[in-house]
This record gives C-alpha cells, structure tokens and sequence, in this order.
C-alpha cells in the first residue's frame, strides 16, 4: 500500500511540475482584430474586467461560472485580488487569462482563459465568456473562432477543450484525469 502510495504521489508531482507551455516560448501580450483585443488581466484593467462581469452576474452563472461567480457582494478590493492573483499565474506561466477589450481598451466584453488540462487527452483547456450585452449581439461565436484561429496559430498546444462550446461542461468534467 506505501508502494502504491507513493507512486501515486511521485506521478502527481511529476505532473504538477510539467510545464503548461515550454521555456522557449513567447507568451502573447496582446491579440489583436479589427473589432478588439485582448490584452492579459491584470491590475491596469481591473475598472473594466470588473464592470464587465458586474453588468452580467446571472448571465455568468447561467453561461460560464455556476451559482457563485460574480455575485453582486464582491468589492473592488476583491477585484482587485483576483487581478493580482491572474496576473501573477500568467508571470509564473501556470495559466493566461486575457480581458476581451474594445480597441480603445475602454470597455471589457469578456475574458479568455488558457489553463492546462487534468483531463487525459488534452493538454489545454480554453474557457471564456462574454457580458450578456455581447451575448445578446452574437459576439460569444465570433470571439470563439478568432479565439480558436489565434489558438491553432499562436500556441504550442496539441489538442485543445473549448470547454462550454466544443465540449459541454458536465461531459468533459466525466472525463477520465491524466495519470
């Protein structure tokens, strides 16, 4: 049983210190169309992530996050952590998540997250949402495929889950782990 104990620790390890993208590579600041872009998240942009996903609570839980993210209790300083915590996860190369800016980067429509997959034959997840304003105007599927295009161009991934489009939440989160 110790045996099989730590091999399941050592494998687990291992995994955890597999880099989500290899030392060598450039790590976009910034993707950008003719109708927006998208810069990484961070503190410069808290104002808009946070009025963006303010403006659209129940639309998020329905669409992306569930019951508890946004919710109309969370305050600036909260925000503000949340953005610390992005930004550094992009620094320490473990995630990217990106605020979906007009091009004057005045107004946020939504945000795009790059996290790895503990899922088994993926080795990178790609979330994101839109405020029900852009949902309302059909912007969701055309950021998807300029997001998907960016993606087959830009990054080192072999195999992708566009979770909530390409593969429905609850199916992929039946999906067997990484070993």
């Amino acid at each position: 049983m110790r045996l099989l104990s730590a091999t399941l620790w050592l494998a687990a390890a291992l995994w955890a210190q597999q880099p989500f993208v290899p030392a060598d590579y450039v790590v976009p600041t910034e993707f950008r169309t003719a109708k927006f872009k998208l810069v990484p998240l961070s503190p410069a942009i808290v104002r808009q992530d946070y009025e963006a996903y303010m403006s659209s609570i129940e639309h998020l839980q329905k669409t992306f996050s569930g019951p508890n993210w946004p919710n109309k209790n969370i305050t600036m300083d909260e925000a503000m952590k949340d953005m610390q915590n992005e930004e550094s996860r992009f620094q320490k190369r473990a995630s990217f998540a990106y605020g979906v800016l007009t091009l004057d980067g005045k107004k946020e429509l939504g945000s795009v997250y790059f996290s790895p997959s503990k899922k088994a034959g993926y080795d990178a997840v790609v979330r994101m949402w839109v405020t029900k304003e852009m949902f309302d105007k059909g912007f969701e599927d055309e950021l998807f495929r300029e997001v998907k295009t960016w993606t087959g161009k830009a990054w080192p991934f072999q195999k992708v889950a566009y979770v909530g489009r390409e593969i429905p939440r609850a199916e992929f989160a039946k999906l067997p782990d990484k070993k």
